[in-house]
């Protein structure tokens, strides 16, 4: 019997205790450890997912934005000497019937005036005041003890509030002062003393005659004929003429005169549908394989029936054309998009106007983002409705990460407490280690007693 004892326990048994403790721990620590990994995998996966339909949809918010901020999808207006004029239309102007002819006669300029040389600009210019007067608007220029240079008196210049601007100039080591007013003929000014102050200032003045100042340009108006018609206005820009286009006069084309039209991107609108459709179904993959990854979550279904929604959605206020199911978009059942070309060729040739409008819609008085919001618009609305700080992609990306935080929380607490385990099984191993050494102790004691007693016998 014992030495059946020795055998089983004893040092000469082969048993290995740290080898035993090791495959014991590991027994108990490598399912529960495998459990939070595969959790840890899961959710990652649903967190990659929910982060590429996320990015898709972001991204095609705001590359059609994008589009259509740059204008490359609207109707632009064309001008046959862009040395002479050029034209720029505003965001949701219909240029389709465009077509004007311009002379220009005149170009708007500004008034200047200059001083004679000053051997320095800190030089005293005389105490007193002048009158700046530009058209019925009269100021003070009030020069004392405090500003008496002709920095002071530029200084002074710029601070009345008129439109006129001072500045210093400076000429192989002398300085003049410079006035310039804002252009057109509206805009010419004059600067007269007021009596009792130094003589010196007369040198600064200008009746509109003459006076210490010089005449450097006179101020005039830009004069342009369109269609016919005679206009006249203070700036060679302006957009009033043909409203919602901004003109830039840049030369005289007496008896040259330009004529305007609009061009339209029918390529770049052909090219956008396509790219809506592909951008559109890539999204809708993206968006499928989010939902499957978290489940069929709620959030997920919501923004696909939103993009559903978009097809059939009116997005202009036009009676005919006014979503993307008028031009030939369609929903398959797989919840893809495809575009009839027979019927999107047929709007764009019937209303082009219309067609248009879907991607820049009309901006005027009863025109707005709500009658109107247009693609980019309705788009946008989605996005944020989805990824804004309550919205549903978002609040499932919170979700999820809240959910990999607790795995990551939970796998802590059982490699802690297989950690705890591990070491109650080193003490009790220990423990036993004791009681072996005790009983082969007793296990040597009584062989010697057997032996001793046979010897005896």
């Amino acid at each position: 019997m014992l030495n059946a004892i020795s055998s089983l326990l004893g040092s000469s048994s082969g048993i290995d205790t740290a080898a035993l403790i090791n495959d014991l721990a590991a027994a108990s620590r490598a399912p529960k450890i495998e459990r939070f990994d595969a959790l840890a995998r899961a959710n990652k996966a649903k967190i990659s997912a929910l982060a590429r339909a996320r990015s898709d949809l972001e991204g095609f918010a705001s590359t059609l934005a994008g589009v259509v901020a740059e204008g490359s999808l609207r109707s632009q207006p064309v001008v046959s000497n862009p040395t002479a004029i050029t034209a720029t239309a505003d965001p949701g102007v219909r240029l389709g019937s465009l077509a004007a002819e311009i002379e220009v006669r005149q170009l708007a300029k500004a008034q200047t005036l200059y001083s004679g040389f000053i051997p320095a600009a800190t030089d005293p210019v005389g105490q007193g005041s002048l009158t700046l007067t530009v058209g019925s608007v009269s100021k003070t220029i009030t020069i004392d003890a405090t500003n008496d240079s002709l920095t002071g008196l530029s200084d002074a210049i710029n601070a009345s509030g008129t439109n006129v601007k001072a500045s210093i100039v400076n000429d192989n080591g002398v300085s003049r002062l410079v006035l310039k007013g804002a252009s057109g003929a509206a805009n010419a000014f004059i600067l007269e003393a007021v009596a009792g102050g130094d003589p010196g200032l007369d040198r600064f003045t200008y009746t509109g005659a003459g006076g210490g100042l010089t005449l450097g340009q006179a101020a005039l108006s830009a004069q342009f004929s369109l269609d016919g018609v005679a206009y006249e206005r203070n700036s060679n820009s302006f957009s009033d003429v043909l409203p919602g286009v901004l003109l830039t006069l840049r030369q005289t084309t007496v008896g040259n005169p330009v004529t305007i039209s609009a061009e339209r991107p029918l390529a770049g609108i052909r090219q956008a549908v396509t790219d809506f459709v592909d951008v559109f179904n890539s999204l809708k993959r993206d968006l499928g394989e989010a939902r499957v990854a978290t489940g069929g979550d709620a959030g997920t279904r919501a923004v696909e029936q939103q993009l559903a929604r978009l097809i059939s959605q009116s997005v202009t206020s036009d009676p005919t054309i006014n979503s993307l199911s008028d031009i030939g978009i369609s929903s398959n059942r797989d919840g893809t998009v495809a575009v009839n070309s027979t019927k999107f060729e047929a709007a764009l040739k019937a209303n082009p106007d219309a067609v248009e409008a879907l991607f820049n819609p009309v901006r005027d008085a009863t025109h707005t983002e709500t009658t109107d919001p247009g693609l980019s618009i309705a788009l946008r609305t989605i996005k944020d409705s989805a990824t804004g700080t309550n919205g549903v992609l978002e609040a499932l990306r919170a979700r999820l990460s809240k959910e990999g935080d607790a795995i990551a929380k939970n796998r802590e607490l059982v490699e802690e407490r297989e950690d705890r385990f591990r070491a109650r099984l080193e003490r009790q191993f220990s423990s036993l280690d004791g009681r072996i050494a005790a009983l082969r102790a007793t296990q040597s004691y009584i062989e010697q007693q057997f032996n001793l007693n046979n010897n005896n016998n």
